[in-house]
Parts: structure tokens; sequence; C-alpha cells
């Protein structure tokens, strides 16, 4: 006892500190890892995310137990939620929204019977990237020819209340809804919003400069 109230004498203001960090991460914002290229060109493997965990709940620290509701996931966000279909923590972008009548053809979306805009950007073979429009939002998609077309398409699909269609912005390489199906509100942990900084795998981990402090949803 006497050791503690002596540590706690010497290292009170970093213990307080460690504390309010962790409740901050918990809680307020933290930050994400991304080990594979689902979402290229929109985040590349190597980049750390930062997620506000405040953007659609206030939750009680150490726990899941929404306080209250501070916002809903919109269409073309990218999210951050805890899979228990994919036993998984993913990173994706919401496409469907609740009530939603999502189609996929030949990699173009439809929504609501709606064709989405798409704009080429650069044809690269055997790669191929656009510019996608969902509401507000654009960003930029890949489609890597060399992939398997099975999740190219996909019929009309009515997105359930209180759940979400998302989707990888690298099309033919993502494990997404198609694979795992909807995901429920309350497997959300909160929005990307920017990436802090990025380390290239394939290149000694060295820092990736030109992407330290970058707006994720500046195209």
């Amino acid at each position: 006892m006497r050791f503690l109230k002596q540590a706690w004498q010497n290292n009170k203001q970093f213990i307080v500190f460690i504390l309010l960090m962790t409740v901050f991460r918990s809680a307020v914002a933290d930050w994400y890892t991304v080990p594979t290229g689902s979402m290229q060109p929109t985040i590349k493997e190597g980049d750390r995310i930062i997620v506000n965990k405040m953007a659609y709940d206030l939750k009680l620290p150490f726990s899941q137990l929404s306080l209250m509701v501070t916002g809903e996931p919109q269409r073309g966000e990218i999210v951050v939620f805890e899979s228990k279909a994919a036993d998984n923590r993913l990173i994706k972008r919401v496409i469907g929204l609740p009530g939603d009548v999502i189609e996929m053809r030949n990699e173009a979306l439809f929504i609501n019977g709606k064709a989405v805009s798409y704009h080429p950007s650069q044809q690269n073979a055997p790669q191929m990237f656009a510019i996608e429009t969902l509401g507000d939002i654009k960003h930029a998609i890949k489609i890597d020819k060399n992939k398997s077309k099975q999740l190219s398409s996909f019929n009309a699909i009515t997105v359930p209340a209180k759940s979400y269609l998302v989707l990888g912005d690298n099309r033919r390489n993502s494990a997404d809804s198609r694979v795992y199906g909807f995901v429920p509100r309350h497997e959300i942990k909160g929005k990307a919003t920017d990436i802090a900084f990025s380390l290239n795998y394939d290149n000694y981990y060295l820092p990736r400069a030109n992407r330290f402090f970058k707006d994720i949803y500046d195209i």
C-alpha cells in the first residue's frame, strides 16, 4: 500500500494523463491501421486513419452503451465497424442507407433505381480508376481487371432498417456487404476523417510524407 501511495505521488500527472488518453480513445477519437488494400485508391495499406467515435454516438467510455445518438451515417462516408459476420474490424464506405434499394450492374451502382454518376479518371490496363459521386461526396474507385468479376454485379436488394450496405473502393478486391451482408447500426464505431500518417509497407516501412494529415475525403 505504501508503495502504491509513493508511486502515485511520484507519477500522478503521468497516470492522470494515461487515464484521460485512454478515456479519449475509448469514447471520443481513435486511430486505426489499415492492413489491406480493399479501400484503394482512397486508403492505402499502412495508412493510420483517425476515427471520430462521437460522429454517430456518445458512448459510455469502455463500453458499447450509447448514451446519446449524435448523428447517422450518410451515403459516401467511410465508417469503421466491428463486424460479427467477418469476426474482424473493417473499414468501408457507406453506399446504402436503411430502406434504400441498391443494385450493381457490371461495376456500376444504382441507388433507388437511379444510376450513380461516374467519370473515368485513369485507364492503366489492367487497372481502371473512376470518380464516383454519392450525394455530395466524390471519391475514387479502383477496378482491377485481373480480379474475378464475381463481385461486379448483384440484383436489386433493399437495405433493412437500422442497417447499412457498405463497399470497399477497390471494388473487385474487397470483402464487404457483398460477402458479409448488411452492417447493423450498433456495429459501427465511428467515422473515418483523416490520415494521420502513412508507412509504405513495400519500401522498408518508410513514411509517405505526402499522406500526413490528409483529409480522407479530399480527392
